[in-house]
């Protein structure tokens, strides 16, 4: 519990209660705003912003993160609940929505009983670029009909339908709606790139309020949020009926939370403070994310602009974020009179201009340049967002993500090390399993083959933390391969965990029985070298 105030110092204090404070002035508004994107009351924003941000103070590892919900994550969240038949408004909606974000929170759990961490890390950082770009496009244009008068929120319905969408709303556009969006998006631009320390959310919602309240934009066209009731979050149960439906999601969201989570957490590190855990984060949100299940949150992932403002205001400890959470505890208790009275078209206004930094186009142009696969597989993935939705956008950047993880596995990495007489060290680049064994035994045989006049192979394998079956009968297989030509295998370097699992097998007890196992190589090529003559130039590697 509260890992971040350990050694807590007492001149931390004000720093924490400004950078709470500051967070907050983003968090609230944003977490309200972001919870239209799915058609959401905007009292979800604020839940969201008290619970599970509650949580991962309590157990998060990072000092500085602020865990609410996220643009990207809000739009998944959108697409999950409409491709799940999920009515926007209904009665259903929010038992839906606490299913959804007990799943996300179940998922992260179970990825950290199964210690995950690393391995959801190896999503690439294309695959989440071209992911970004779609959300931003599809939520860039589904808050257009907002800004333009309508009411209608088409973000979870994909990118053409939400284009669409604003054809139809421009001939029936209200222009105090249009001047109040203008308006909005030139204060949150202007302040964001002058005057980055002011909280330009809450300039535009407290503008918003006041021109609502004092100059009747209700009584021109304006639209306003549906009433937010005050109090805190009643605790409830999800609806599981729907339990198939939304797992999908569920599972697209989880990778997004835990991925957005670790790179902001390593991005805020600084030098004095200890590594991020992987495992850790993936408790931490995880846990978040159940307990807000029970009190209607939306599924919740660190995010980058309220995380910077609270480092940037000087926060020390995640004490800052129990102060943001008491803010929003206030609002939510006292203010709900006078949040109802926010025009929709100034929570689009925070959505458009926050989610069009996502699409990232220069970013893209650089890697063209760069990594002509980086580029390829992060368009590839914009793509499928923009067409067939964000949710296959995901599945799609996740597989090519982890096959090309495995092609490189697979790679063959096998080098001629040293060479004495008739003795030739081979050492292993990569560690073998099941898919890689041929590959690499294969390379084995054509580098011997290659060096005329060995003998005896001494085979490294000290990168072979673990042994199965497979690699067992393959390096049995390459041992009889090498001695129909006349060559002599030996093992060297075995991890104890691994050879106490090789032990078992009959061809290794031979080889043990033999001579033919050795501690290390060093070992190996002095037993079996000291005979065989002066020492022979390394050959060149095999790594196809």
């Amino acid at each position: 519990m509260l890992p971040t105030l350990t050694g807590y110092r007492r001149e931390w204090l004000l720093p924490d209660v400004v950078g709470g404070l500051s967070a907050g002035a983003v968090v609230v508004p944003q977490a309200m705003a972001y919870a239209t994107i799915a058609n959401l009351p905007v009292q979800v924003g604020l839940y969201t912003a008290i619970v599970p941000l509650a949580v991962y103070a309590l157990l998060g590892g990072s000092r500085t993160m602020s865990v609410t919900t996220t643009s990207t994550i809000a739009t998944l969240t959108a697409t999950t609940l409409v491709s799940a038949g999920v009515a926007a408004g209904s009665d259903d909606a929010l038992g839906s929505l606490m299913t959804l974000t007990l799943l996300v929170g179940i998922v992260l759990l179970i990825a950290r009983l199964l210690r995950l961490g690393s391995l959801v890390e190896n999503i690439s950082g294309a695959t989440v670029l071209g992911l970004k770009i779609g959300v931003g496009a599809t939520v860039a244009v589904g808050q257009l009909p907002k800004l333009l008068g309508e009411t209608g929120d088409y973000s979870g319905h994909g990118f053409l339908r939400s284009l669409a969408a604003v054809g139809q709303a421009l001939d029936t556009a209200n222009p105090a709606t249009v001047a109040l969006s203008v308006a909005s998006i030139a204060v949150l631009v202007v302040l964001a790139r002058f005057a980055p320390r002011v909280p330009g959310p809450v300039i535009v919602v407290v503008a918003g309020i006041l021109l609502v309240a004092v100059a009747g934009l209700e009584a021109r066209g304006v639209a306003l949020i549906e009433p937010v009731p005050s109090g805190l979050p009643i605790p409830g149960l999800p609806d599981l009926d729907g339990l198939a439906a939304l797992t999908p999601g569920a599972l697209a969201i989880s990778v997004m939370s835990f991925l957005e989570s670790a790179t902001v957490s390593r991005t805020l590190r600084t030098p004095a403070e200890p590594p991020v855990d992987a495992d850790r984060e993936l408790f931490a949100t995880g846990a978040g994310n159940v307990a807000g299940a029970f009190f209607t949150a939306m599924p919740a992932a660190g995010g980058f602009s309220q995380s910077a403002v609270n480092q940037n205001a000087g926060a020390k400890t995640q004490l800052s974020t129990l102060v943001t959470v008491m803010l929003a505890v206030l609002v939510a208790v006292f203010l709900g009179p006078v949040v109802s009275l926010l025009p929709q078209a100034t929570l689009a206004a925070m959505v458009f201009v926050a989610v069009v930094g996502l699409i990232n186009l220069p970013e893209l142009v650089r890697w063209a340049g760069i990594s002509p696969i980086d580029f390829w597989i992060a368009l590839l993935v914009a793509a499928i967002g923009l067409t067939a939705g964000l949710l296959p956008a995901v599945v799609a950047g996740v597989v090519v993500t982890l096959g090309l993880v495995l092609r490189e596995l697979n790679r063959a990495a096998v080098t001629a090390g040293e060479h004495q007489g008739d003795v030739l060290a081979v050492h292993l680049g990569n560690g073998l399993y099941t898919a890689n064994t041929r590959s690499n035994t294969t390379a084995v045989e054509e580098l011997v083959a290659a060096e005329p006049g060995v003998a005896r192979v001494v085979l490294d394998l000290h990168r072979l933390a673990a042994i199965t079956i497979t690699v067992l009968d393959g390096l049995a297989e390459l041992d009889r391969a090498l001695a129909g030509t006349g060559v002599e295998l030996h093992l060297a370097a075995l991890p104890p965990r691994a050879a106490v699992v090789a032990q078992r097998v009959a061809w290794y007890q031979k080889l043990e029985a033999d001579g033919r196992v050795h501690a290390t190589v060093d070992e190996a090529l002095a037993t079996l070298g000291s005979a065989s003559g002066p020492a022979a130039r390394p050959r060149p590697s095999i790594n196809p």
